[in-house]
């Protein structure tokens, strides 16, 4: 047994967001999977004349395995197209443990997520100094896939920084009440973002308080994605990084400054 799978992050959708590594996988592939709905298909322009292209739409994880169990045969090489970073809702695990058992190599290809995509396009950072130096990536439970008891939206709410909520869309009405039971006052920012990256793209800006009906009046169900949190409209602070009174191994402090960035705080 023999044969490779990579798993490869396409980003948020746009082609040109893919990285050199995984252009580089998909270019050497024998076959490749790619997720059609999520993935750009000027992607697959990146495959060798000749490579098996297979929609993963319509496929289940054993269709999958199945293709994998040929690549071990037959010493393939496979490149298995995720949207967004592998790491997040990809179901890629599973898949390489699968792999594991068949004795194929894995390799993993980082994407771009489509939380810092649309922090991108929003033109924000999400961590503002004395505002949110945390971001919690989560899901509304009550979806297809369990959410473990702890992880619900209200309860990491109660944090009060910076959240990308996923796949979410469906149910605005329980996303806004639970974070509104979490804490978040009701003019708390949010940036509801659909399909970003792509021409259809359509970013929106409201609050905690208007979310559902934002979330209606576009009928968005899919393919989007919520940033929320204070930190999306703070400005007028500064981080300790860039400041004079803050050194490091290549640059000394101004004493003045140092004095000044030590000083107590309201």
């Amino acid at each position: 047994m023999s044969g490779k799978v990579t798993f490869v992050g396409a980003g948020p959708g746009a082609a040109d967001l893919l990285t050199f590594r995984a252009a580089k996988a998909i270019a050497e592939a024998d076959v490749v999977i790619w997720a059609a709905s999520l993935v750009q298909e000027a992607v697959l322009e990146h495959a060798r004349e000749g490579a098996e292209i297979l929609d993963s739409a319509g496929m289940s994880l054993e269709d999958v395995v199945a293709v994998y169990e040929r690549v071990a045969r037959e010493g393939l090489r496979c490149a298995r197209v995720h949207s967004g970073d592998p790491a997040l809702w990809g179901g890629t695990q599973e898949q390489a443990d699968r792999c594991a058992e068949l004795g194929v190599e894995v390799e993993i290809v980082p994407g771009v997520s489509s939380f810092s995509a649309v922090a991108a396009r929003a033109g924000r950072e999400l961590t503002i100094p004395r505002v949110a130096q945390s971001v919690v990536l989560t899901r509304l439970g009550g979806g297809k896939t369990p959410m473990p008891p702890g992880e619900e939206v209200r309860e990491f709410a109660r944090h009060g920084t910076t959240m990308a909520v996923f796949l979410s869309a469906a149910r605005s009405g329980q996303l806004a009440a639970e974070l509104l039971e979490g804490g978040y006052p009701t003019d708390t920012p949010v940036i509801v973002a659909h399909q970003v990256t792509w021409p259809e793209e359509l970013l929106l800006h409201c609050t905690v308080g208007t979310l559902e009906e934002t979330v209606k009046a576009h009928r968005l169900w899919k393919h989007t994605l919520f940033l929320v949190g204070p930190a999306l409209a703070a400005s007028g602070t500064r981080s300790h990084l860039y400041h004079p009174g803050h050194f490091h191994g290549f640059r000394r402090a101004d004493p003045a400054a140092r004095r000044d960035l030590r000083a107590p705080r309201d």
